[in-house]
């Protein structure tokens, strides 16, 4: 399949960039993908990258956990879905705090709807999207509601939010800044957007290098510093109000990165490493907030 080779930044505009790193997808094809960054706004992203027509080719591996159901008998299914089953309690509870009142919530990219479910149950009125046809027939016999393919469905299009999610979701978007765009246009005057995504600046990715699991090319097409998260977001009048760690991603990365630069999994050191860089990056100060994941509250400005 050719791929596609972006000439000018998504953030930015400028066609000015360096080849950052070179890495390998270790999940399906094995190929080398490079991330290059621009030299204006420093905007690292997957350069050049399959076509949103060819990119489904890529996530069809029972090892991407979020797209499947089943739990698996190998340790990082387990952990996954151990800390999956943590952590939506945890989400629900961050919410709930943004919006007592229980309003409208739109999950995009919902996987397989266990998010989105718990949100259900809890007095919130859903929407959710997912662009996997498998996972999205999970997601709606699980919801017991319409889960459309994309953002851009008829059903959403003058439906507005209290809360929009988006939980490792927009390092996958090929559209970027449409996208953005239409999260602006979607938002209630008070709302707020959630966008969790890999940290590339976290102490486990500068340890991992080119080994960091949470590159995961060519799936994720960018690969977000907190400067150029905030830029993106500025330039569709939205502003980073919070930042908040997700401290389990660490531990989950840790695993998967040492299987890849050895061949096995090595637990000592997942779990070393997970500890280090959630030491090493935690902070009460959102601006020096540094771990393997963050997610950023996002209002309007």
């Amino acid at each position: 399949m050719p791929l596609e080779n972006l000439q000018n930044c998504p953030i930015c505009d400028k066609s000015s960039f360096n080849n950052y790193l070179n890495v390998e997808d270790y999940t399906v094809s094995h190929k080398e993908f490079t991330i290059q960054q621009c030299n204006n706004c420093y905007f690292l992203f997957t350069n050049p990258r399959p076509s949103e027509a060819d990119i489904g080719a890529y996530y069809q591996s029972e090892d991407y956990i979020s797209h499947h159901d089943e739990e698996k008998s190998n340790l990082i299914s387990k952990a996954y879905t151990a800390v999956r089953n943590h952590t939506i309690k945890q989400k629900v509870n961050l919410i709930n705090s943004l919006s007592p009142s229980k309003g409208s919530m739109l999950d995009v990219g919902c996987g397989t709807g266990v998010f989105l479910t718990a949100t259900e149950k809890d007095g919130w009125k859903i929407s959710g999207t997912e662009p996997d046809p498998g996972a999205r027939v999970i997601a709606q016999k699980r919801a017991g509601a319409a889960i459309h393919e994309s953002i851009n469905a008829v059903e959403l299009t003058d439906q507005t939010f209290d809360i929009i999610t988006m939980w490792h979701v927009l390092e996958h978007v090929h559209l970027l800044n449409e996208t953005i765009e239409w999260l602006y246009q979607h938002l209630n005057p008070n709302g707020k957007i959630l966008i969790a995504v890999p940290n590339p600046q976290s102490f486990d990715a500068t340890k991992y290098g080119r080994f960091w699991a949470a590159y995961d090319v060519p799936r994720h097409l960018y690969h977000f510093t907190k400067g150029t998260m905030k830029t993106l977001l500025k330039k569709h009048n939205l502003e980073v109000q919070n930042i908040l760690p997700m401290w389990f991603d660490s531990f989950y990365v840790g695993m998967l990165s040492t299987k890849y630069s050895g061949g096995s999994i090595n637990y000592l050191d997942s779990v070393k490493t997970g500890l280090l860089s959630n030491l090493k990056g935690r902070s009460s100060d959102k601006e020096h907030l540094n771990t393997s994941s963050l997610i950023y509250i996002v209002s309007k400005k």
